[in-house]
């Protein structure tokens, strides 16, 4: 097994994966993740469980180490960055997931609304955001839920 397949062995391919992947070519978020991968400068190559890693991405939104659109992962960071992070593989692979359930490209305004109503409870785009929360926050990196009152005390 190459190096890039070692982060995720311990997540099989399943026909659940590979029905997920083929809903997010049906949606239109895999080509969309493809396309704001590529107007990036990211180098994207075809990773385990029908998703995409595109790395090397050169705009500086949005401000994650990494993130997800369809079944592509997206990162600044080359693939040896994702080889001691297979945490953060399984984190993006969950948003994946939530792609195909939440009927594509309409994930997008629902997670940003989401994220707004984070950042006015807690101060973060991640505490109290649905999908990074079912995506686990600690496997994303994120810290744990705290509002803005309780960081006061």
């Amino acid at each position: 097994m190459d190096s890039e397949s070692n982060a995720m062995a311990e997540l099989p391919e399943t026909g659940w994966t590979r029905s997920r992947a083929m809903l997010n070519w049906i949606n239109l978020s895999t080509p969309l993740g493809l396309l704001v991968a590529r107007i990036g400068g990211a180098a994207t190559v075809r990773h385990d469980r029908g998703t995409y890693l595109a790395t090397g991405y050169r705009h500086g939104f949005p401000g994650a180490s990494a993130f997800t659109i369809g079944s592509v992962i997206i990162s600044r960071h080359d693939l040896a960055y994702f080889e001691d992070r297979p945490a953060l593989l399984r984190h993006e692979d969950r948003h994946c997931t939530q792609y195909a359930f939440a009927l594509g490209v309409a994930m997008l305004p629902m997670y940003l609304v989401c994220a707004g109503m984070s950042y006015v409870i807690a101060g973060d785009h991640s505490s109290y955001n649905p999908f990074e929360r079912l995506a686990n926050l600690a496997d994303g990196n994120y810290p744990p839920p705290a509002t803005r009152l309780s960081r006061r005390s």
